[in-house]
């Protein structure tokens, strides 16, 4: 071996000695000065930071030698006087869940808000655990598609509760973008976006108790019927006489409409019925693509049938009771609508949220 290469070996060796001596030499914590003993020399940014260096050198140290190195559960510590907090989670988690549709299975991009609630008496919850039940379920999901979102936020919300032992309620929520086949005003068929949302909740118990939700949100427009009115009037004021039924101007709007019931044990809830019953209660639907001819079709059918949110969630709220006579009293049902205003700054906005028992009551008066 040449005396190059000798040389090279031995600096290479003199490095490593160097170094594992700076890594593990027992570590001294650095006191600040004027506290009765200098600086330990530790190559730290400050004194803060010395605790944290001499920790990591400790744990490195151990673990070379074979022992069991046990981090501090901070989460789990103990507080006096302190208040119970309703949720602590995480939010906006992202993953994909096959899910059964009518004649198809769904790849759905779904993002979870995962929460449980937490003691008093414990500093913080395990988040950890929230991430890995959800990869764990929805790795089930790829491989055995669910039948709807609900059933897997219920699920997550049952394991929440075994996972973390001090909650005593947990509560799942889960959204997703969703695609339906739609005609437009000529016939022309296009996918249009809609949303789905679902909820579950767990309350601890022998055995727990369960509910779950599910909801929808769809575009569509309104056309005020108010401003129709007074431009009818301007109208005949100008001109004597215009033909009964025919639409005015008025300004139109862009309407979000959304509407979620209770799932009740033994029951299913279609999704896309509640897009339909969502998307008949607005003035018109919106679409995508519309040609000029299109447009003209749908701006007309609007102005037929104008609409204040007011009269949208009224109308979502009859039809939810007809079409779920079977479900019972109890079920929740609430329904919003906001329509984003094109003459003023401000949006107008109504909601409901009640039982199907109240509002059966109501239309038997």
């Amino acid at each position: 071996m040449s005396i190059a290469r000798l040389l090279d070996m031995g600096v290479a060796v003199l490095v490593a000695c160097v170094a594992a001596t700076t890594l593990f030499a027992r570590p001294q914590l650095s006191r600040r000065p004027g506290r009765g003993t200098p600086h330990s020399g530790s190559r730290c940014n400050s004194d803060h930071d010395a605790p944290h260096l001499a920790t990591f050198k400790w744990k490195a140290f151990l673990a070379l030698q074979g022992a069991e190195v046990i981090s501090v559960d901070v989460q789990n510590r103990r507080l006096n006087n302190s208040f119970k907090l309703t949720k602590v989670g995480v939010k906006d988690v992202k993953k994909p869940v096959r899910v059964k549709r009518p004649g198809r299975d769904l790849t759905l991009t779904t993002t979870f808000d995962i929460f449980v609630d937490l003691p008093a008496s414990q500093k913080g919850s395990h988040l950890s655990r929230n991430l890995e039940i959800v990869t764990e379920v929805v790795e089930d999901s790829i491989k055995a598609p669910i039948d709807g979102l609900e059933y897997l936020t219920e699920r997550i919300a049952l394991e929440l509760l075994d996972r973390h032992p001090y909650a005593s309620q947990s509560e799942v929520w889960a959204r997703s973008e969703y695609f339906l086949e739609r005609s437009g005003p000529a016939g022309r068929k296009s996918l249009e976006p809609f949303q789905i949302s679902a909820k579950a909740w767990a309350v601890r118990g022998e055995p727990a108790k369960t509910g779950k939700a599910i909801g929808v949100s769809i575009v569509g427009m309104t056309a005020c019927p108010c401003a129709m009115e007074t431009v009818r009037d301007e109208l005949l004021g100008g001109y004597g006489k215009i033909p009964e039924g025919l639409p005015t101007i008025t300004h139109n709007q862009r309407n979000i409409t959304s509407v979620m019931i209770d799932v009740p044990p033994k029951q299913d809830v279609e999704a896309d019925e509640l897009i339909n019953i969502a998307e008949s209660c607005v003035s018109a639907p919106t679409f995508e693509i519309l040609k000029r001819p299109e447009e003209g079709l749908l701006v007309k059918a609007a102005h037929e049938n104008p609409k204040f949110v007011e009269d949208v969630v009224r109308e979502v709220l009859a039809k939810v009771v007809e079409r779920f006579s079977s479900f019972p009293d109890d079920v929740k049902v609430s329904v919003r609508s906001e329509s984003e205003e094109s003459i003023h700054k401000h949006n107008a906005f109504a909601e409901r949220y009640t039982t199907l028992g109240e509002l059966r009551k109501k239309t038997e008066e």
